[in-house]
């Protein structure tokens, strides 16, 4: 029976902690040369789900040199089954823990300067293991983690290709565009990271999820004659085969009543999502008002905390409130979505993508999300909902009555919905990164290249 027992024994004897077991009698440097490596030290949401989707658009014919990704100590012990099965189908995909030592040295207070410090601190953790395995090209899933070495023009032991979450120099050309007391010292403070970092002679390529940021950032990249490149990736959602009546029996087992409307509130249940805020706006509503809702939070968070401000709530309105705080597989995810009626999606002043609005397009739902940037803009753009000033408590309660006072089919385009899901498809998402870290045919190449200005174009 497979365990993890290889893949913590091969870590180990790569780990830079222990250089005495480097000949042990597992795979030895040279065997790795050649091989791109995929750093992500993050466990939580999307970092997960987004190494599966490589591993299950990986092919071992296409690409026999293989594919080695350097992971947190934690994910060997949550996600066993995606090592195994990586092994097992002889994908030549390899799964390197840090060790327990250097995770615990990245983690400190949250303060600025620890934030620095941890930056390069992965900066370091990621040479030493591309130099260890003799990559041949290095890509940060997360490069706003790693920015800051970057910009200090700190040699790698490889090219390097990173995806950029964050842009956000492009906001103030969106329509709902409001600046914040501090927003010209953060612009000019990620101009002047993005001018260094597009000066790193080995920084190939830069990915982001924002497809309105391709082209401003493409354009810094001809002022400055960097040869660093810029590519849109997709956010990938990835839809699974369920039940017809899924969504009636879960409605049934929560006991929501036909006549309420489902509000669904999904994700890390933080105030970064908006939570205080929502509930401010129920307590805005008359009592009929909130009795036509039914709100569910799916998602961890605080439980205490949260399920005291719910007590409070629940005692100034009828709103039914139904909380689940608990780890919930993403099959059973797509039936939460596809029960709602409206998704909540009231970020507080989020700066880069959400899945949230892919799960809700996914399943032809719409949102009430906050107007700030690149969410705002795409709700708008491919009608996707309503999106409110989702710092004011009073605007959300607006719009909560616009979707009691709905139909169910007036508030948002089910068919651009239906579209905007199916162009974020996890292929196309893994063929961006796969051809990014990968040698390609020079047909292909061009094909893409050709794809890629006529985007910048448009």
């Amino acid at each position: 029976m497979s365990s993890l027992a290889e893949p913590v024994k091969f870590h180990r004897m790569l780990s830079p902690d222990r250089p005495e077991e480097s000949a042990g009698g597992g795979i030895g440097q040279g065997e790795l040369g050649g091989r791109p490596m995929l750093f992500d030290l993050l466990i939580g949401g999307h970092h997960v789900t987004y190494i599966r989707h490589l591993v299950d658009c990986w092919d071992v014919s296409r690409w026999p040199n293989g594919l080695d990704f350097v992971v947190s100590p934690l994910f060997l012990e949550r996600h066993g089954d995606l090592v195994r099965r990586a092994r097992e189908e002889s994908l030549n995909i390899r799964f390197i823990a840090i060790s327990a030592s250097e995770s615990t040295a990245l983690n400190g207070s949250r303060s600025e300067l620890s934030r620095l410090l941890r930056m390069v601190r992965e900066w370091q953790l990621m040479c030493r293991y591309a130099s260890r395995l003799g990559a041949s090209h290095c890509l940060l899933m997360y490069l706003d983690s790693c920015w800051l070495p970057i910009a200090m023009g700190l040699r790698a032991p490889c090219p390097l290709s990173g995806i950029y979450f964050r842009p956000a120099l492009h906001y103030s050309t969106f329509a709902n565009y409001r600046p914040a007391k501090n927003e010209n010292w953060q612009r000019w403070r990620e101009s002047f990271i993005l001018h260094r970092m597009l000066r790193h002679p080995q920084l190939h390529k830069l990915l982001t999820l924002d497809p309105f940021a391709v082209k401003p950032i493409s354009q810094r990249i001809e002022q400055q004659r960097s040869a660093v490149k810029i590519d849109y990736l997709v956010d990938p959602i990835q839809r699974y085969s369920i039940a017809g009546d899924a969504a009636i029996n879960l409605r049934e087992k929560l006991a929501i009543a036909s006549h309420k409307k489902i509000f669904l509130l999904f994700g890390a249940l933080t105030s970064r999502k908006g939570i205080d805020q929502l509930l401010a706006a129920l307590r805005l509503l008359s009592a009929e008002q909130a009795g036509q809702i039914a709100l569910v939070l799916l998602g961890p968070g605080n439980r205490p905390t949260l399920s005291a401000k719910v007590k409070a709530l629940k005692q100034v309105q009828p709103v039914q409130v139904i909380e689940n705080y608990d780890f919930v597989a993403d099959q059973v995810v797509q039936i939460y979505f596809e029960m709602a009626d409206v998704v909540l999606a009231l970020y507080q002043r989020h700066v880069g993508m959400s899945g949230i609005l892919l799960w809700a397009a996914a399943a032809q739902k719409p949102v009430l999300s906050t107007d700030y940037g690149l969410m705002g803009e795409l709700v708008n753009r491919h009608s996707l909902g309503l999106t409110v000033d989702s710092s004011c408590p009073s605007a959300i309660a607006e719009g909560l009555v616009k979707y009691l006072q709905d139909s169910g089919s007036e508030i948002g385009d089910r068919t651009q919905m239906k579209s905007f899901a199916d162009s974020h498809s996890p292929n196309r998402f893994a063929e961006t990164i796969i051809e990014t870290i990968c040698a390609q045919p020079a047909g292909k190449k061009m094909a893409r290249d050709h794809e890629f200005q006529e985007r910048i174009k448009s």
